[in-house]
């Protein structure tokens, strides 16, 4: 537990207050834009045929801009790659050629 008696995420009696989250952030312009631009980058290479629906793969967008769907900017990679960066000493991402 925090100092202020709130549990943390790590605690085992923490609770996620979904509500919260989707009011705070996921429900904001400019993520609801981010999620909608995702679905479509999934939807341009499922028409190509590069993925299939339950396939988990993942649409990794080479630039990272979620809303850069240009077909050199999108390569499907397996979820452990795609989630998964190298890390800085201090747990920072490291910035690599493409990614």
């Amino acid at each position: 537990m925090s100092q202020e008696g709130i549990p943390i995420p790590s605690s085992k009696n923490y609770k996620r207050d979904y509500k919260a989250e989707y009011a705070n952030y996921q429900g904001t312009p400019e993520q609801k834009k981010k999620r909608a631009s995702r679905g479509r980058a999934r939807y341009s290479l499922i028409k190509k045929g590069k993925v299939r629906v339950g396939d988990g793969k993942d649409v990794d967008h080479v630039n990272t801009d979620a809303n850069d769907n240009s077909s050199s900017n999108l390569r499907v990679q397996s979820k452990s790659a795609n989630r998964s960066y190298p890390r800085t000493k201090n747990a920072g991402k490291k910035r690599l050629g493409n990614i």
